[in-house]
């Protein structure tokens, strides 16, 4: 599934950043990043 996310330059950097450093595409890691913190919540709650 597609969807779009609006995000700051900062932000957006940020995560170019961490892709650049992984050697991985920036979806990617959008999408690992979401996986994880949504993993984790379900485990706090």
């Amino acid at each position: 599934m597609a969807i779009v996310v609006s995000l700051s330059p900062e932000l957006e950097a940020r995560l170019r950043e961490k892709a650049t450093q992984q050697g991985q595409d920036i979806s990617f890691v959008a999408a690992e990043l979401l996986k994880n913190i949504l993993d984790w919540e379900l485990q706090d709650s």
